[in-house]
């Protein structure tokens, strides 16, 4: 399957083109305000639109991105906490492997029970290296798949963890601080990993600011994937209009 979604990502890495994503919890957006709420992604500097976390209690998974397509031209990806939440409505799926955990459930066996609804989808399928670094709290994420974050203080660990996917065929590298971070990911770590990668780098978690997320493009992020601070201020979008 031609990858269009993943080509447009490594040109505007090519082209030093900075990439922001809205990430969007079904468990936390009504289907109602999908409209109203899509307004001001429009107006904002957001390119992408990611959906998912690291749970589906109230399964609204479908219904929400089905909503998502009818009020977007945005590319819509699945961020998926597990197998359950692949639909085919949305456009493409990262395919995620939790490189920083060593819980076999999340390195391969959620992604081998994915295939069945995999194997002839029309979703574009990004094999993705996804990080968890310590943001300061413990995060669904860690709760979830039983694992712990990498140390901030490590960045070797990080550095190599992130190499290791790329040499493992991962396509995409996702460093994440996780949903409701205290801290975003370091600078350092940022400029060390988008230096020696040459795959994309995707950064999350833990950005509130525009100053920080200019920061973390600075530092070398080709993606920005910003979730919590839209949850708890839509206001944040007139900070990233057009």
């Amino acid at each position: 399957m031609k990858q269009v979604i993943y080509e447009e990502i490594v040109k505007a890495k090519k082209g030093n083109q900075k990439l922001l994503a809205v990430l969007i919890d079904p468990d936390k957006m009504e289907v109602d305000h999908i409209p109203e709420f899509f307004k001001k992604v429009h107006a904002s500097i957001i390119t992408h639109v990611f959906v998912g976390g690291s749970t589906d209690v109230k399964k609204k998974m479908e219904t929400i991105v089905k909503t998502i397509k009818q009020h977007t031209y945005l590319p819509v990806l699945i961020f998926p906490g597990s197998h359950e939440q692949i639909t085919e409505t949305a456009d493409g799926i990262l395919f995620l492997s939790l490189l920083s955990g060593r819980n076999p459930k999340y390195l391969i066996e959620q992604q081998v029970q994915s295939v069945e609804k995999l194997i002839n989808t029309s979703l574009e399928i990004i094999p993705t290296g996804y990080i968890l670094i310590d943001g300061g709290v413990k995060t669904a994420v860690q709760r979830v798949s039983e694992t712990e974050p990498i140390s901030q203080d490590t960045i070797e660990v990080i550095l190599h963890t992130a190499l290791a996917g790329q040499f493992s065929g991962k396509q995409l590298i996702y460093l994440e601080a996780g949903s409701g971070a205290k801290k975003a990911v370091k600078s350092e770590i940022i400029q060390e990993v988008s230096s020696k990668l040459q795959i994309p780098l995707i950064v999350g978690g833990g950005i509130r600011s525009k100053k920080q997320l200019n920061e973390i493009y600075e530092a070398g992020a080709n993606l920005v994937v910003i979730g919590t601070a839209f949850e708890e201020n839509e206001d944040f979008f007139l900070e990233l209009s057009v």
